[in-house]
């Protein structure tokens, strides 16, 4: 853990560097050069220069003894904590009265000012839209150097993990077969080549994986795509002589990872198309003969859209998931009585009842094991310093998932340990509602995940509650758990929610320093039939657990509701039952048996 004083020795040698190069202002996102949201230990500047470690936020360093950091609702009270003593104010994202960057630096800086950044980690289209904005103060944005690579002396080196091939048995559909479909859609756009460097799309068109990103298999690389050429640009160091003659044999050739921007420079061709998840370092270099086609990545789209065997073995993947999360849940049943048990301890055995089944590859993402004020921290991790000890009371909010060969799990329970409060029963049963009210959804062809979302907000509106991140992401298949383009949530996301997509449904409710409430699963868009009106698509649930019933406030539920829980939860025990011995299938029977 960073001590303050570091905080502000770090902040006082990026000073030092803005000085020397005339800048007033230096912008330090929390992406990497390919736009990721969970990025290598090397990219993490953000981190490293204000200490907060959440994977959201935007840091800003003046030279006049002043900082912002800009973040969402998710980590408010955990920002909070981290940047105290630093120097460096909380800004409160999409909460009135918080001033954009550009508006706060206008307001602090004298005019003619210059603000930097690195162009390697923002997209060219926040470039573009930072410098228009910063103009209308009269401020002036500046690209320079990596500023970390000269002030972060014992910074993390880029990693050198092998690549390994994921087998079609798991994948679907081969490379040739992908890269052709690029290639078709990119013609559809009259783009001569395209640049697709998003590392989890890179992993899904070539069937490969990695694990050169914590919780996410994918492998730092670029993939330039023209009509004729595939060109993947990586270490060399990272390819077996399996992987080689892999990436030979499916015709694409191999350049070094840093030849990238030598290689846009000399592009060939009248137009690229490229992604607005393209950095401006690369966008800069594209020689001004090239027209650009700014459309989002084709495989984006493709990715999103699971095929048969992608959803195979997303089912088949739950299923193992679903028996380690029965498992954990009786064990912590009879552990939380002895009065030993921890948020960091309860962690590690959770990963040692999902580690015991069949093609386990990791966690997806690190498991939120909040117990009750804990709870209200979106994002709260537990350490051995901060952790709580479990008590036979009160409500535990666990949120985890795993990855496995044929699949990507996500699921979050709030389970009642012993008694719990008349409001936390409230609680727990809006959220309840708003979960079910979602599952439910039957929609037409066209409709996006906004047109959704109060589904699952109805019931906390109707009393005056809301929760501030959003309500579902997509979910890669054994892939990143956060997947776009299609989400649910407040704010208007466009993308049409198609069948194949996987989605999350994860309302919950947060009550400072006292507790929280979420339930979460996975779910599967699919058909659900077609009118006069056009075909419509319904989710399925492919997430299996079951939903503590003891906190439930039954008399809130309508028959309706009580009916889809009490058929969700005998789809649990058919699936998982003959997985289970007979202790485990008789907790299970007791944990999904009708309300």
């Amino acid at each position: 853990m960073n001590t303050k004083k570091e905080i502000r020795e770090r902040i006082e040698a990026l000073r030092a560097f803005m000085q020397e190069n005339g800048l007033a202002a230096f912008i330090v996102p929390s992406t990497d050069p390919h736009s990721g949201e969970y990025v290598p230990e090397h990219w993490e500047s953000r981190k490293w220069i204000s200490g907060f470690t959440g994977s959201a936020g935007t840091a800003v360093i003046t030279l006049y003894n002043i900082g912002g950091l800009w973040t969402d609702s998710r980590y408010f009270l955990q920002a909070e904590e981290q940047l105290k003593d630093t120097g460096i104010l909380l800004f409160k994202e999409r909460m009135p009265g918080t001033p954009s960057i550009p508006e706060w630096l206008g307001s602090v800086l004298p005019a003619g000012s210059k603000v930097g950044i690195d162009g390697w980690v923002h997209t060219y289209t926040d470039a573009i839209n930072l410098n228009y904005d910063l103009k209308s103060y009269d401020l002036q944005l500046t690209i320079t150097e990596d500023p970390f690579a000269y002030i972060w002396k014992d910074r993390p080196s880029l990693p050198d993990n092998p690549v390994h091939i994921l087998p079609l048995a798991y994948a679907g559909i081969s490379v040739q077969e992908k890269i052709q479909e690029v290639r078709d859609l990119m013609t559809k756009c009259k783009g001569d080549s395209t640049l697709i460097s998003a590392l989890d799309e890179i992993a899904w068109t070539l069937n490969l994986r990695g694990s050169d990103v914590h919780c996410n298999p994918v492998f730092i690389s670029y993939l330039l795509i023209t009509a004729d050429q595939a060109t993947l640009f990586i270490s060399p160091r990272k390819l077996t002589p399996e992987v080689s003659a892999y990436l030979s044999a499916n015709g694409v050739q191999v350049k070094d990872y840093s030849e990238i921007a030598d290689e846009i420079a000399h592009l060939k061709g009248e137009s690229i198309l490229l992604s607005d998840e393209t950095n401006y370092a690369l966008y800069k270099t594209i020689p001004p003969s090239v027209s650009i086609i700014s459309a989002p990545s084709p495989v984006k789209y493709m990715k999103a859209i699971k095929n048969r065997t992608e959803i195979e073995g997303f089912r088949e993947a739950m299923k193992r998931d679903g028996v380690a999360m029965v498992r954990f849940l009786m064990w912590l049943e009879q552990a939380v009585k002895s009065g030993e048990e921890t948020e960091v301890s309860i962690d590690k055995k959770l990963y040692e009842f999902r580690s015991q089944q069949d093609m386990f590859q990791g966690i997806s993402f690190d498991t939120i094991a909040g117990y009750q004020a804990h709870g209200a921290i979106v994002h709260y991790e537990a350490t051995p310093e901060s952790a709580s000890t479990l008590k036979p009371e009160g409500l535990l909010l666990l949120d985890s998932g795993a990855q496995y060969t044929d699949g990507t799990t996500d699921i979050t329970r709030t389970i009642a340990l012993g008694p719990v409060s008349e409001a936390q029963r409230t609680d727990y049963t809006l959220v309840l509602k708003g979960f079910i009210a979602l599952s439910q959804a039957e929609f037409p062809d066209g409709t996006c995940g906004t047109q959704l979302d109060v589904l699952a907000r109805q019931f906390m509106w109707k009393a005056g509650i809301n929760y501030g991140h959003g309500t579902g992401h997509g979910v890669g298949h054994y892939l990143n758990v956060h997947e776009g383009p299609h989400q649910i949530r407040m704010n208007h996301i466009p993308t049409p929610l198609l069948p194949g997509m996987t989605l999350t449904n994860e309302p919950g409710i947060y009550r400072a320093g006292e507790y929280g409430v979420r339930t979460e699963n996975t779910m599967l868009i699919v058909e659900s039939q077609t009118t006069e009106f056009g075909p419509f698509y319904k989710f399925e649930p492919l997430t299996l657990c079951p939903i503590d019933k003891t906190p439930i406030r039954t008399e809130m539920l309508t028959p309706d509701e009580k009916q889809w829980l009490n058929e969700y939860h005998a789809h649990i025990y058919a699936q998982l039952s003959p997985l289970l011995n007979e202790e485990e299938q008789a907790w299970l029977a007791k944990a999904t048996c009708e309300i």
